[in-house]
């Protein structure tokens, strides 16, 4: 059976660390690529997403940032937020800038959040929020798991989605069963994977554009050139 995402992260707070220790080379290289493209000035953050709020507190931490709120729908994730953080329990696509008076210079969406939002158009209007949130001069950083990825799904599986999203181009093409085995048995939920055009056709009607693309290896946290090596980290603004 596969879990509502929220109903997900519940069950998969008790290991959420353990996971993370696992992939701790590819989250703190994202996180420092993050770290060193926040301008001096930024003064605020919204992380959509937060998990546990530890990356968020990490990267404010690294930017010398002194406002962190955090936007996460799952109670158990974020039992005991991290001190000095203000906490939104809502999903991504329950923000309502119209009735949020803050604006921010940062806000990050990590780890392939945005590929627990379901439809084309929900991820449409998740992003579009964000955009509106920003400060004039704000950065949105995402980064998503890479459809193309040769280094997560080998050179044959990569192959074969590409060739099935050449003859048969979909917005569902890339949805998964996200899965994790833990001591109490597996937990399941829905998931996505993105394509860089995909990513870039998301974000236009959003009204961001992208101001740059870094490909950083899952395994290693390694940056890489060829984009078929890695998962896709973007540096988003607000279309002016």
């Amino acid at each position: 059976m596969i879990d509502d995402p929220v109903d997900a992260y519940d069950r998969l707070a008790p290991y959420y660390s353990q996971f993370s220790k696992r992939r701790a080379a590819y989250l703190l290289s994202v996180e420092e690529q993050i770290a060193a493209r926040i301008p001096a000035r930024a003064r605020s953050l919204l992380d959509v997403g937060a998990g546990d709020g530890s990356r968020a507190v990490r990267i404010a931490g690294a930017a010398e940032i002194s406002s962190v709120v955090l936007v996460e729908p799952s109670a158990k994730m974020l039992g005991e937020a991290p001190p000095g953080c203000e906490v939104w329990r809502m999903r991504a696509q329950e923000l309502d800038p119209t009735a949020i008076s803050e604006r921010f210079d940062v806000v990050t969406c990590l780890w392939n959040v945005l590929g627990h939002i379901s439809t084309f158009d929900t991820r449409v209007r998740a992003l579009s929020a964000v955009a509106q949130l920003l400060s004039p001069d704000g950065m949105v950083f995402v980064d998503v798991i890479h459809r193309y990825n040769v280094r997560s799904y080998s050179a044959t599986m990569t192959a074969a989605r590409w060739v099935w999203d050449l003859i048969v181009p979909g917005n569902s093409n890339g949805d998964v069963s996200a899965r994790w085995q833990t001591a109490a048995g597996e937990i399941s939920t829905y998931g996505h994977v993105f394509t860089d055009r995909e990513m870039r056709r998301l974000a236009d009607p959003a009204g961001l554009e992208c101001v740059e693309r870094i490909v950083i290896d899952y395994e290693t946290g390694r940056i890489r050139r060829a984009s078929c090596m890695g998962n896709l980290l973007y540096v988003f603004r607000r279309v002016s």
